[in-house]
């Protein structure tokens, strides 16, 4: 290994390490290993073979340029586009993980990261915050936690149910997504519950199908299981009543009538909350004082435009169809793994951005599409064999 790919891949690790420790260190590390990687691109006059889908992430990067360039307010939109770069991530990933081990070795590092904050959120949840208060762990607020949380459940799942018996690592993965689980309820972040289930389903589905019949009864168990408060939180999914609910489905009806008036290009990124402070669009005061609309679709749509939409929607049928081509071409090894893994969280993640826009969280998408890259760094390698040492 060249000493910038060791650069590279020692910068990525760090960045893996503090994912689910520290925002500002996570950045910094992230923001070393894109500009050597840059260097080390130039250098070699050769640039990484892509997957598919980091293409339509360009063309959805240009469609939002373009968007704001047109945008209600150009200056903060070009200042929000600066996290387009962050895609960078996906060839960043290609180049950092030169081998199966490197990828063995990235998970166990996103273990030990996810490990602390998890230890943290027990210590955070028994001695400081309230009763009413949700779990944030380490990061600034419990949507991010339970983002990151929600990613993380998948792979453990996933490494739990694949790993050979006589892999130790096997019943740490088990136990973390178990603790996962727990803390993930604690943050009553209620589109991550949705998002888990259905990632959770499709690792049962590949694993053992028939396993699938078992789920209502383990929900309703840890239904049973769960405080008061979760319970509540829990029943509040069904009820249109419910605060948060009504506010989802005022949200929609603006988001759909900005999307009417702004089909081609949006309002901008960055602009939807001060254009749907409008009384025309018939928010209530509490809905007027977010700063999104709750739904990676319409959020998309409205601050975007419609062809940035299809581009976003492109980008994750691409991901799909190449991650379920993986699992079709490939024996039960580290890259059958790797892929359930990935097929997992991006069900997972599409969930819960129906609830939620997590597309919008950089902390989120940096660490959904490095996991999402994983197993087709590991393609472009040497044909792979799964051993117990790995």
């Amino acid at each position: 290994m060249s000493p910038l790919k060791r650069i590279i891949y020692l910068a990525f690790g760090l960045y893996l390490l503090t994912s689910f420790i520290s925002i500002s260190s996570s950045q910094i590390f992230l923001a070393l290993s894109l500009g050597v990687t840059i260097i080390f691109w130039f250098s070699q006059k050769k640039w990484p073979r892509w997957p598919r889908f980091f293409w339509a992430l360009l063309v959805y990067a240009g469609l939002s340029l373009i968007s704001s360039f047109f945008s209600q307010s150009p200056s903060t939109s070009f200042k929000d586009s600066r996290e387009l770069l962050l895609y960078l991530v996906v060839p960043l990933t290609i180049v950092a993980l030169q081998s199966a081990k490197n990828v063995t070795e990235a998970n166990r590092i996103i273990l030990i990261s996810a490990a602390a904050n998890l230890i943290y959120s027990f210590f955070q949840f028994l001695f400081f915050l309230p009763p009413d208060q949700r779990i944030r762990g380490f990061m600034g607020h419990y949507m991010t936690e339970a983002g990151l949380l929600l990613l993380f459940s998948c792979l453990a799942l996933t490494f739990f149910l694949f790993l050979p018996r006589q892999q130790k690592l096997k019943y740490l993965w088990a136990t973390a997504f178990g603790v996962a689980t727990v803390v993930l309820l604690l943050t009553q972040t209620r589109s991550a519950w949705l998002g888990l289930i259905v990632g959770a389903s499709v690792v049962i589905y590949y694993y053992r199908p028939k396993l699938l019949l078992l789920l209502p009864v383990m929900l309703a168990l840890i239904f049973l299981a769960s405080p008061q408060p979760i319970k509540k939180r829990a029943l509040s999914i069904f009820s249109t009543k419910s605060y948060s609910n009504r506010i989802r489905i005022e949200y929609l009806k603006a988001g759909l009538q900005i999307i009417k008036e702004y089909p081609l290009w949006g309002t901008g990124p960055d602009t939807v909350d001060v254009v749907f402070k409008n009384p025309k669009y018939g928010l209530s005061e509490e809905a007027r004082t977010n700063v999104h609309l709750h739904n990676n679709l319409s959020q998309i749509a409205a601050e975007r435009g419609l062809p940035s939409l299809a581009a976003w929607l492109v980008f994750l049928i691409l991901a799909g169809w190449d991650l379920i081509k993986l699992l079709k071409k490939h024996p039960p090894n580290l890259l059958y793994f790797q892929s359930v893994a990935s097929l997992s969280l991006l069900f997972a993640f599409f969930v819960a951005g129906l609830f939620e826009y997590n597309f919008g969280d950089s902390e989120v998408v940096t660490l959904f599409l490095a996991l999402l890259t994983f197993p087709f760094a590991l393609a472009q390698r040497q044909p792979l064999t799964y051993h117990p040492r790995d």
